[in-house]
């Protein structure tokens, strides 16, 4: 999909809008774990998620060649926020579409850096059609949530975390769509590492999940999770492809054993994470005696989950 030096310049690219986000070891994390934990800190880019990276890389490319009219998208959040960002930032109007009852802080957020929004649809796989329709009603390019121009930024958070860390025996993802897992397998193979690579999904959304034990896509006609960064029901073929070729295996995660894990989190490092930001570290949880005397790295890949649901949520739990 793309070359280690294409990579190197989107992460150039990046750096000149933020700095590489930390990757730290957390010692509470590692007794709760039993392994050494590596977190790499996503929760703390401008947008609050690793998303804006391929906003950024995507709009890039995308003046490079010409084009400089509005885009439309469909999101349940970060992706959401990268392209209003990224759209702002090289002056590109953005209209993003999501579902009824989406985050009301990422709504938030996604308007104040400039989009105009657009509410349809029951869920994601919904918004994102209406906001296909849109395009074609109002001449608009629209921008999917997996394309190689995001891809290559969206590495940039592997291409850090490996070049970071000393070398990592596996790496936990969390899949929505799949550009922050084909972006970390893309960037280990570039960098000729050996690291497993596990991607995790929630009980409630498991279509990627039900894809790779398959061999080819499986949609399911519900997305019942809390973690909304993983709330899809449609594959992506040509990301299901690289996740079946460079993933050992893909987790499931109940949203309890993700609560559980923001929770973690927050007490053992003072770090909020979302739901999705979370799950990799109830995946390493739950697989945590397959991994005694390892080095793990999870990816807190966003921080943005909203008070009530915090509260509701993960507070009730506790």
């Amino acid at each position: 999909m793309f070359t280690l030096s294409e990579l190197e310049a989107a992460a150039d690219l990046v750096h000149a809008c933020f700095p590489a986000t930390a990757s730290y070891v957390w010692p509470l994390l590692a007794a709760r774990a039993g392994c050494e934990v590596w977190v790499k800190h996503e929760n703390h880019t401008p947008t609050g998620a690793f998303k804006v990276r391929g906003g950024l890389t995507y709009m890039d490319r995308r003046q490079r060649a010409g084009r400089s009219g509005g885009i439309v998208s469909a999101t349940r959040g970060n992706h959401g926020q990268s392209l209003a960002y990224a759209g702002g930032r090289a002056g590109i109007p953005v209209t993003i579409v999501v579902p009824y009852g989406n985050s009301a802080e990422k709504n938030a957020a996604m308007r104040a850096f400039g989009a105009r929004l657009v509410e349809h649809g029951a869920d994601f796989d919904e918004a994102r059609q209406h906001a296909q329709a849109l395009a074609a009603a109002e001449g608009l390019d629209f921008a999917p949530s997996f394309h190689p121009d995001l891809v290559v930024g969206v590495a940039t958070w592997a291409l850090e975390l490996f070049r970071a860390a000393p070398p990592l025996d596996v790496l936990y993802v969390p899949i929505g769509l799949g550009s922050g897992i084909c972006g970390a397998i893309l960037a280990r193979d570039l960098l000729g590492l050996s690291t497993e690579i596990v991607g995790v999904q929630s009980t409630g959304a498991p279509a990627y999940a039900l894809s790779f034990a398959a061999g080819h896509v499986v949609e399911t006609n519900r997305a019942d999770t809390r973690a909304d960064g993983m709330a899809t029901r449609q594959p992506d073929a040509a990301a299901l492809a690289i996740i079946r070729a460079g993933a050992s295996h893909v987790v499931t995660v109940t949203d309890d054993e993700v609560a559980a894990a923001i929770r973690a989190y927050w007490t053992d490092t003072h770090n909020l994470a979302e739901g999705a930001g979370a799950a990799p570290l109830a995946a390493l949880l739950q697989e945590r005696g397959r991994r005694a005397g390892q080095r793990a790295g999870v990816v807190l890949c966003g921080g943005n989950i909203d008070l009530a649901l915090f509260r509701d949520w993960v507070l009730a739990g506790a």
